[in-house]
């Protein structure tokens, strides 16, 4: 059964070593947990509905505040304090597009506005309803099958309510893979995906969801929208492009046909340790700009580096390891890549061979595949550790970003300055770790994690993330970085995006909404305010 008030299945848990324990009060404090508002009285908050009559609307508290929040800190802090401003008035789940339309259609002739609903896992606010007006969430995931498979052409058209695990189970045994694997895989949907223009672990290799994306069908206010998958066109601006990243703006997506590949013979995740950030950052870039066939880079800061060691074995285990690598000369400094490698056996054995040399002339020390093994087997349960420290009195946040080469050093160090600098004045400490997610040619992303004391009052815990999410923002954007790499917009960027885009690009993006949904109910202040 899946957590109403933190992340995944309620029988998997993330345990916290013992041993970490102490590692975590050196860097905040000591930690004090609090408890959280139960079910029960969380659900006697729900507030009756408004008026909403539809054969296919469900308005009982139990699904309207399943639907509330999704996964941001400022969604866990409502949901585990039970301060949740507004719910859903009705969740309805369409089984066919001919379903969707007429959603659209009662929602267009009452005003009401409408949320596309996937997996729920946005940690930005993508499906928060506002509270200003009654509000209709539609859950896709009974579109959730694969509809088609072209093995001539390496094309699978899905429903789009279709989480990452049945997607990849529909395709493995037809012998394929579309080998997109973002953290938040075991819930979230490939209609989310391409809402939100997001980015898997592996997309060095595979692509990014927009280089997936051959095409599909959206059902909108104004009509329906087909987008045939051309290999490639010439016939205008590419109208896929309005809607990876629309955010439920311009309409729901009801299937979408993807670019697969066969399933690789093999492939393997390696650990490499370097001295220090700066040499890690300059072997990373050295490697994408050759072009080396890689699947994955994964290159962590000395402060990840040494959380991950603290989060994951004994204090014997990381004492061993810290004196052998300081007796090689890798010390307090050091940095962990993990890198991957996807292919047939000989490509993978060649590829492995040329990192090794590359990472090795920036002085890398390569170790094997114990911690490219110990990451694969937990990348996905990783999003688990949050349940864990927030039950032991600490927050979680993430934010990320994309820059140029140029400034990956200055913008990692700005950030992660901004948000100890925010956190200061309350007296409190924040443990803040980054490391690069995705790289390119040109740039890459860097990926910043903050933990914090928990605060009795949620009010309070709730001001202190914005003052370390703004600053964090302003940092990022002064050096020349996106908003948002693979996280989206949202509520939670929408105050930033006008910055990036610029005021003609912002009129064009209010334009197009208003050609798809003339009436504006589609998610209304999310991806932009109005």
């Amino acid at each position: 059964m899946k957590r109403w008030n933190g992340w995944g299945d309620t029988s998997i848990h993330y345990p916290l070593p013992e041993t970490s324990v102490p590692f975590l009060e050196n860097k905040l404090g000591t930690l004090t947990p609090s408890p959280d508002t139960a079910w029960e009285t969380a659900l006697r908050g729900v507030p009756d509905p408004a008026h909403l009559t539809h054969p296919l609307l469900k308005t009982d508290p139990e699904t309207r505040l399943l639907h509330a929040r999704g996964q941001s800190l400022p969604d866990w802090i409502a949901l585990r304090s039970g301060r949740i401003t507004a719910y859903p008035d009705a969740v309805a789940y369409p089984a066919t597009p001919e379903d969707i339309r007429t959603l659209l259609a009662y929602s267009t002739r009452a005003g009401i506005p409408l949320i596309p609903y996937g997996g729920g896992t946005s940690v930005v606010g993508h499906i928060n309803p506002r509270g200003d007006a009654p509000t209709l969430t539609v859950d896709l995931s009974r579109l959730n099958q694969l509809l088609h498979l072209d093995e001539t052409s390496h094309l699978a058209t899905f429903g789009a309510g279709i989480p990452g695990p049945a997607l990849e189970a529909a395709l493995r045994p037809r012998g394929y893979t579309l080998g997109h694997f973002p953290q938040s895989f075991e819930y979230s949907t490939l209609g989310g995906w391409i809402a939100a223009r997001s980015s898997g672990q592996q997309s060095y290799h595979y692509g990014r969801i927009e280089d997936l994306f051959a095409g599909g069908h959206v059902e909108t206010p104004a009509g329906p929208l087909t987008l045939p998958p051309f290999p490639a066109s010439a016939a205008g601006p590419d109208l896929r492009q309005l809607i990876l990243g629309s955010e439920g703006r311009m309409g729901i997506i009801t299937h979408a046909t993807v670019r697969v590949r066969p399933l690789p013979e093999t492939e393997d995740f390696y650990g490499v340790f370097f001295k220090d950030w700066e040499s890690g950052v300059r072997a990373v870039r050295a490697a994408a700009q050759a072009g080396l066939p890689l699947s994955m880079m994964r290159f962590s800061d000395a402060d990840e580096t040494e959380a991950n060691l603290a989060l994951a074995g004994t204090s014997r285990t990381m004492a061993l390891a810290g004196r052998g690598l300081t007796w090689l000369g890798y010390g307090p400094a050091r940095g962990l890549l993990i890198f991957g490698v996807t292919g047939s056996h000989r490509e993978v054995s060649q590829t492995r061979r040329e990192a090794y040399a590359l990472f090795r002339s920036f002085g890398g020390l390569p170790t094997g595949t114990l911690a490219g093994h110990t990451w694969r087997k937990n990348r996905f349960l990783t999003p688990y550790l949050r349940n864990t420290l927030w039950e032991r009195g600490i927050a979680v946040d993430t934010l990320e970003t994309a820059v140029p080469w140029a400034n990956v050093l200055s913008a990692a160090h700005a950030i992660k300055s901004a948000v100890h600098t925010a956190l200061a004045p309350t007296g409190e400490r924040a443990l803040v770790i980054a490391h690069l997610s995705h790289v390119y040619r040109d740039g890459a992303s860097i990926y910043v994690t903050y933990l914090f004391r928990r605060t009795p009052d949620p009010d309070e815990l709730l001001e202190r993330w914005q003052k370390m999410k703004s600053a964090a923002s302003l940092a990022l954007a002064a050096h020349g970085g996106t908003i948002s790499h693979q996280h989206g917009v949202g509520t939670d960027h929408a105050p930033y995006l006008e910055g990036e885009k610029g005021a003609l690009g912002m009129e064009v993006l209010r334009t197009m909404s208003r050609a798809f949904d003339p009436q504006g109910i589609m998610n209304p202040g999310k991806l932009f305010r109005s």
